[in-house]
C-alpha cells in the first residue's frame, strides 16, 4: 500500500496533488509521501514483535537526509556502506550504537571514523579487512564489535546483479570456512565478535531462500557457541522484494517474514537486525515527469519524456520494470495504445518501457513512475550535464523540496581549469 492515489480524477500524494507541485517545482522531480514511509518501516518493526531486535534501514536505497531524519525518529537503525553514508547518519541523528557498517572494501579511513564517532558493528566481509580492521583498533586504544558475513551458497532466485549469497557473488566468506576464521579472531585483541551476518540478496518474491539461509545460520551459531563464541545478534540482512507491476503476484508481506524468521531463529535467543531498504522506501516514492514530445515512428509511436536514463538508471541498468501512469487520470474507457516511453538522452539505453500500453497523452501532460523511491535518486547522475533533479517531501497537505535542483552554472562552477590552459 502507498499513500499516491487518484482524486478527482488527479494523482495526489497524500493530500497534495501532484499536479501544484509541478507547477512550482517543475519537472522532473521525486516526490515521496511520509506516511508511507513511516507506515512500512513500523509494519518491519511489529512483524518482529515478540523478539530482540532492531530494524535498520539500508540507506543506500534512499539516503535524504530528510529521509534519515525520519527513519531516526521512528526508531530506526540503519546500515552504511561507505564513509559517506556514516557521515549522513551521523548528521542524520542517528547514535553510533544504531549504525551498522557493512561493505566489501572498508578503507582504514572508513573504519576509523566510525570507531571515533561510534558504531554497533562492523560486518566483517573477508580476512584481509578483519587483519586492518584489529590494527586500526589498536592503534586507536579500542576494540571493534564485529559480526563475519557469510556466505551461505544459497541461490536468492533474483537478478544477477542484485544476487549477493551465492558462492560466486564477491560478499562474504564460504560459510564451510565460518569456525576457522572466528577462531582467527578470537586471537585478535582489537576485535570482538557479537554476532554473524548473512544477507543473499535483493528483490526476493519468495521466503524459502531467505529459510535455507536462516537455517544454516541457526545451524552455523549453535557451533561457533560451543567453540566458546559469544554469537549474541544475528543481521538477517535485507532483501525483501516490492510489487513493481500492478496486477502481478505480491511478495511476501513483512508481518510473513517476521513469521518466519521467529519460527527458524527464536529458539537462539539472539537479539534480531534486519536491513530493508527497498521495501520500506520503493513505494514511498514516484517519479513525475512531463511529456516533451509524441513522435511517430516506423511502426511505433515515442513517449519523449523530460526523465533520462541519468534521472532513473534502473531500466537500462536491470530492465527493470516501472508503471507508469499519467498524473490527471483519463476518463473510463479511454482509448489505448502502446508507446516506447523514452528519454532525451542520446543514447538508445535511455528508455523506459518499449510498447506500453498507455492512454493517449500529449505535450505537455504529466506521467508519473511508481515504486520509485528506492536506487532512484540515489543512482542518479548528472550525465549530459542534466541537473539531479529535485526531491521533494509531502506530509498530509504540505511538501517541502528536501533537495533542490541545481543551475547549469553551480555545476559548471565546481569543474576548475588549470593555469596552462
Amino acid at each position: 500500500m502507498d499513500h499516491f492515489l487518484y482524486r478527482n480524477g488527479t494523482l495526489y500524494a497524500e493530500d497534495v496533488a501532484l499536479t501544484d507541485i509541478a507547477a512550482q517545482v517543475g519537472t522532473p522531480f521525486y516526490c515521496y509521501s511520509t506516511a508511507t514511509f513511516t507506515r512500512h518501516f513500523r509494519l518491519f518493526d511489529e512483524a518482529l514483535d515478540g523478539m530482540d531486535h532492531l530494524v535498520c534501514y539500508a540507506m543506500k536505497a534512499n539516503s535524504n537526509q530528510a529521509i534519515l531524519s525520519l527513519m531516526a525518529s521512528l526508531g530506526a537503525g540503519v546500515d552504511v556502506v561507505s564513509g559517506g553514508e556514516y557521515a549522513r547518519a551521523k548528521a542524520a541523528g542517528f547514535d553510533g550504537d544504531k549504525i551498522v557498517f557493512s561493505g566489501v572494501g572498508k578503507t582504514r579511513e572508513e573504519m576509523r571514523a566510525a570507531l571515533t564517532g561510534g558504531i554497533r558493528q562492523f560486518n566483517l566481509e573477508s580476512e584481509p579487512e578483519m587483519l586492518v580492521l584489529n590494527e586500526v583498533a589498536l592503534e586507536l586504544g579500542t576494540v571493534a564489535p564485529v559480526t563475519v558475513r557469510v556466505n551461505p551458497d544459497v541461490d536468492a532466485k533474483t537478478h544477477e546483479k542484485i544476487a549477493t549469497g551465492k558462492s560466486e557473488n564477491k560478499f562474504g566468506i564460504p560459510i564451510a570456512r565460518a569456525r576457522e576464521v572466528y577462531a582467527h579472531i578470537a586471537t585478535l585483541p582489537g576485535l570482538r565478535v557479537v554476532g554473524i551476518d548473512v544477507h543473499i540478496g535483493s528483490q526476493l518474491t519468495d521466503l524459502e531462500p531467505f529459510r535455507l539461509a536462516y537455517r544454516k545460520v541457526a545451524e552455523l551459531t549453535e557451533t561457533l557457541r560451543a567453540d566458546g563464541h559469544d554469537i549474541i545478534r544475528l543481521d538477517l540482512g535485507g532483501g525483501l522484494g516490492i510489487p513493481y507491476a500492478r496486477g502481478n503476484e505480491a511478495p511476501p508481506l513483512p508481518v510473513e517474514y517476521g513469521a518466519m524468521v521467529k519460527e527458524e531463529l527464536s529458539h537462539l535467543g539472539c537479539e534480531i537486525e534486519i536491513e530493508p531498504g527497498r521495501l520500506i522506501a520503493g513505494n514511498s516514492g514516484i517519479l513525475v515527469s512531463e511529456v516533451i514530445y509524441v513522435k511517430s515512428g516506423e511502426g511505433r509511436d515515442f513517449l519523449i519524456i523530460d526523465a533520462a536514463m541519468n534521472d532513473l538508471v534502473r531500466p537500462s541498468m536491470y530492465g527493470a520494470h516501472h508503471d507508469i501512469v499519467p498524473v490527471v487520470e483519463a476518463e473510463p474507457g479511454a482509448e489505448q495504445q502502446p508507446y516506447d516511453i523514452v528519454g532525451p538522452v542520446c543514447e538508445s539505453g535511455d528508455t523506459f518501457a518499449k510498447q506500453r500500453n498507455m492512454t493517449k497523452v500529449a505535450a505537455g501532460d504529466l506521467v508519473a513512475f511508481r515504486s520509485a523511491g528506492a536506487y532512484g535518486a540515489v543512482m542518479a547522475s548528472e550525465y549530459n550535464t542534466r541537473p539531479l533533479i529535485p526531491e521533494v517531501l509531502v506530509h498530509e497537505d504540505q511538501f517541502a523540496v528536501i533537495r533542490s535542483r541545481p543551475s547549469f552554472d553551480e555545476i559548471i562552477n565546481r569543474d576548475t581549469i588549470p593555469t596552462w590552459i
